[in-house]
């Protein structure tokens, strides 16, 4: 496994860090606790240390999954990633959309990041993790409702108290990114990012390695599209919220495959799955310093680890990108 260091802290990550939203369930059509556990010790045998999660995946089961899988091994062998801001309790800050829990009863989700419950999220989530501090600590999304001063200088206390090591962000542009920067030191943002999409080029990632801070980015497989493993006319499971994505249309996956198979024949020269030699490419791309990549299952952890051993020539980089360049979804 390769490890990079985030920003311009000593905290190092696993370039392929376990993404932990499926295993929360929620979103994903449900989860399978021990199941989900497996995956993620089975994600460290194989040199992923790092583990990203956040209150809001399953309402708060997504952290207990990983409070659990993280028993027993040294605290210092592994960076515990959560986060702060997404509310599905009360109607304070920003209504972001409606939905459902994972027994299917209807939520409404609120953005809302107001000092108070900065902190006791904070508590909430050393409690379902079973630790004492948090390696990085990230608002999950803007809440225009409260000052980024307020928000962020909460986060400041929590690192001063030593309850968090460091502070970033989660979906912050380049004009927000400044202003939280005014009060607190922030290390990295986490955005969206796949070959399918790839809109943060333009002038978030500029602005990023200007600033030396890292990119983690989320849904590099576009949640599951890019493994070449969903055919036209899939049926996503009820609450599974892919199905009314332009991403999963029939002529989209259409589209996808048809450039997935252009570059499966690498991918099989390397020994590797399509979906390795998709987040190896991703890592590989100016600014991007680790991909978030989720598993439900222990088979599926140990081969996307095998994606942070993988090696890319810089011909080989340029062939993939040679190729994406001819993809036009209908986006």
């Amino acid at each position: 496994m390769e490890y990079r260091k985030i920003g311009d802290s000593d905290l190092s990550l696993s370039v392929v860090t376990f993404g932990a939203w499926a295993a929360g369930g929620w979103m994903w059509g449900g989860t399978e606790r021990s199941e989900a556990v497996k995956a993620i010790r089975a994600a460290y045998d194989q040199g992923v240390t790092s583990i990203d999660t956040a209150p809001a995946y399953g309402q708060g089961t997504s952290e207990e999954i990983v409070g659990e899988a993280i028993k027993g091994i040294p605290r210092d062998n592994v960076q515990i990633l959560t986060k702060f801001g997404l509310s599905w309790t009360g109607t304070q800050g920003q209504f972001f959309f409606k939905s459902e829990d994972n027994q299917g009863n209807p939520i409404d989700m609120y953005r809302y990041a107001g000092r108070q419950r900065v902190i006791q999220e904070c508590e909430d989530s050393l409690r379902r993790l079973g630790t004492d501090y948090i390696d990085l600590l990230q608002i999950h999304w803007p809440d225009p409702t409260t000052p980024v001063q307020e928000t962020m200088e909460a986060v400041a206390r929590l690192i001063k108290e030593g309850k968090v090591r460091y502070a970033g962000v989660c979906n912050y542009d380049v004009e927000l990114m400044k202003e939280a920067g005014k009060y607190v030191h922030l290390v990295s943002d986490q955005v969206p990012y796949s070959m399918l999409r790839r809109d943060i080029e333009q002038d978030l990632v500029p602005y990023l390695i200007e600033n030396n801070q890292s990119v983690l980015a989320y849904s590099p497989l576009q949640r599951g599209l890019l493994s070449g493993k969903i055919k036209p006319g899939h049926v996503f499971a009820h609450g599974d919220t892919r199905a009314g994505l332009a991403y999963y249309s029939d002529k989209n996956i259409e589209l996808t495959n048809a450039f997935l198979a252009k570059i499966k024949p690498l991918a099989e020269a390397k020994n590797a799955t399509l979906s390795q030699l998709v987040v190896r490419w991703t890592v590989e791309q100016p600014g991007i310093t680790i991909a978030l990549v989720g598993a439900r299952n222990a088979d599926q952890a140990i081969q996307n680890a095998k994606a942070g051993e993988l090696k890319l020539t810089p011909q080989e980089i340029q062939f993939i990108s040679g190729e994406l360049a001819k993809l036009k979804l209908e986006i």
